[in-house]
């Protein structure tokens, strides 16, 4: 018989499995401390919980965490690891640790279907969905392994901040994705508060509103354009749901959300989305046309570049001009410091190992670069 994976469980899930062994409740919020709060993996070790649920349990259940494929640290003490879930597929999950938090971000897909045209785990294509525990596992393994490597003190965390950002499409994994969101949020477990877990999306528009009523935390857009026909491009998802149903989820979202603001990610990409003319179309459509209009800020990415996408980094100079637009409308705006590039662990760059099932190369017809152009210079023609 194939033993139970604990980490699929949130609290609520936990406690259905014990009861069904016959146990108590509260012996699930028990076993829930011991698995997330001490990185415990074997029963015997768990010295508070009857002898009978230990047995029941190494019969029926384990904690099953990913294999380490991989361990990178980057110059600035950036850490990647690539873990192995199956088939050939691998995904990547990265901690950044500053002054004031440490920062681990987190991987829902292996590959991912949404193709946008500067990221590098959209051009490996699509395997599959990972389950709650191989998101959870991520989180587990980072967060005891640092701590060892630390040398913190039991009640200290490493990880205080989690981003949905890594490899996939989160809100394409709903089902996996809000039982890990609760297990970080439970105080039982990780113990995070709302407005340190990030979920960040391409714009699933049903699935914003279904995170608003289920489970609201922290949210980020990948924005990138500031008009529909270059965002249908550089964002293939835009083409189902456009800025103006995005827009005005996010407004919908704002309703329950820890934050009073959406965060949107704009990745400067040199030539195609980096003129003030742009900027100025993006005060228009955030903050003056009242039809669209959002609390937000916005996190300028220098572009990664990677030899399939064809794009490049906008210059310094341009990103800041480009901010000085944002923020003289009164947007605030920051603009992202890079990571970890010299392990390919900065933003766009999480790829690991894919076995493509949706032939992306076929399926995607990605506009040359040129065209980017023509159609951003277009825009701003009519602007």
């Amino acid at each position: 018989m194939e033993r139970v994976n604990l980490l699929d469980f949130d609290r609520d899930g936990l406690t259905a499995f014990v009861e069904q062994l016959g146990e108590k409740r509260f012996r699930a919020t028990q076993l829930f401390r011991w698995i997330h709060q001490k990185g415990a993996s074997d029963f015997d070790t768990m010295s508070d919980l009857a002898r009978s649920l230990r047995d029941k349990l190494r019969d029926r259940a384990e904690v099953r965490s990913l294999p380490v494929v991989g361990e990178h640290v980057s110059a600035d003490g950036t850490v990647k690891w690539l873990f192995d879930v199956g088939a050939g597929n691998a995904v990547e999950t990265v901690f950044i640790p500053e002054a004031d938090r440490g920062t681990l971000c987190v991987s829902s897909q292996a590959g991912c279907a949404v193709g946008c045209r500067f990221c590098s785990t959209g051009h490996q294509g699509f395997s599959r969905n990972l389950a709650t525990g191989e998101i959870l596992a991520q989180l587990w393994h980072a967060e005891h392994a640092l701590r060892a490597r630390l040398g913190l003190k039991e009640g200290e965390r490493a990880v205080t901040n989690v981003v949905m950002m890594g490899m996939g499409e989160p809100l394409q994994n709903y089902a996996a994705l809000v039982p890990a969101l609760r297990t970080m949020l439970d105080d039982h477990g990780y113990g995070l508060s709302r407005r340190r877990v990030t979920v960040s999306t391409s714009g699933v528009v049903p699935m914003i509103d279904r995170l608003r009523e289920d489970c609201p935390v922290a949210l980020a857009v990948s924005l990138h354009a500031p008009d529909d026909p270059l965002r249908d491009e550089l964002v293939p998802l835009n083409r189902k749901y456009p800025l103006a149903e995005l827009l005005a989820a996010c407004r919908r979202y704002l309703d329950a959300a820890p934050r009073d603001f959406i965060t949107f990610e704009y990745c400067m990409l040199d030539g195609v989305n980096d003129s003030d003319a742009q900027a100025r179309a993006l005060v228009r459509l955030l903050v003056e046309d009242q039809s669209t209009a959002v609390s937000c800020k916005i996190n300028l990415i220098p572009f990664n570049p990677f030899p399939a996408s064809g794009l490049l980094r906008s210059p310094a100079p341009r990103v800041q001009a480009f901010a000085a637009v944002l923020q003289r409308a009164g947007i605030v705006t920051t603009v992202r410091k890079t990571r970890g590039d010299d392990i390919d662990a900065a933003c766009g760059q999480l790829a690991g190992e894919v076995q493509d099932r949706t032939r992306v190369h076929e399926r995607l017809v990605r506009a040359p670069v040129k065209v980017l152009r023509r159609a951003a210079t277009m825009q701003e023609t009519k602007a």
